[in-house]
């Protein structure tokens, strides 16, 4: 590809980089080129929240970024959440409060409150609200998936207590 741009970029701990085209975003460099299809697209806008990624620890719209916008960024997927083999507690939580249906719209989710919960350890519900305000499900409804994050707050919070003890 003699109009290729050379991305590098650190992709769940990893070191990558690609050959794309100046259009191609992040959720297409991700998926297409990288493999990582837990990013999913959904309405290409912005708008659903699906294609969720943290880019240098931020939620972002992966369909909204390129590629070339990414490079040396520090990107993280619902691939890298948690170690290999294991659950993050956000993804724990949301299994066991059953805040997932279909799963389309779940990394985003994840990513966000991720994003959120190591913000702010113990978010009002409010700020809570507002951050999903960001994501849309089409299958759950809502009050699941707030007790799920509920739940994940408090997962995180006895991990980081449990640590800070040992």
């Amino acid at each position: 590809m003699s109009d290729s741009l050379h991305v590098q970029l650190t992709v769940n701990g990893t070191a990558r980089e690609a050959h794309v085209e100046a259009r191609t975003t992040l959720a297409d460099l991700l998926r297409e080129h990288l493999g990582l299809t837990g990013t999913h697209i959904g309405c290409e806008h912005g708008v659903c929240g699906v294609c969720t990624v943290l880019v240098d620890g931020r939620a972002t719209r992966s369909c909204l970024m390129l590629a070339v916008q990414a490079d040396g960024a520090e990107i993280t997927t619902v691939e890298g959440l948690a170690e290999p083999g294991g659950l993050h507690p956000i993804q724990e939580a949301f299994a066991e409060e059953h805040g997932l249906q279909c799963g389309f719209c779940t990394p985003g989710f994840l990513l966000a409150i991720h994003e959120l919960l190591e913000a702010d350890p113990d978010p009002a519900e409010d700020t809570i609200r507002d951050v999903l305000g960001g994501q849309i499900c089409r299958c759950t409804g809502y009050q699941s998936i707030l007790r799920s994050v509920h739940a994940a707050a408090a997962k995180m919070r006895a991990t980081r207590a449990a640590d800070a003890h040992a």
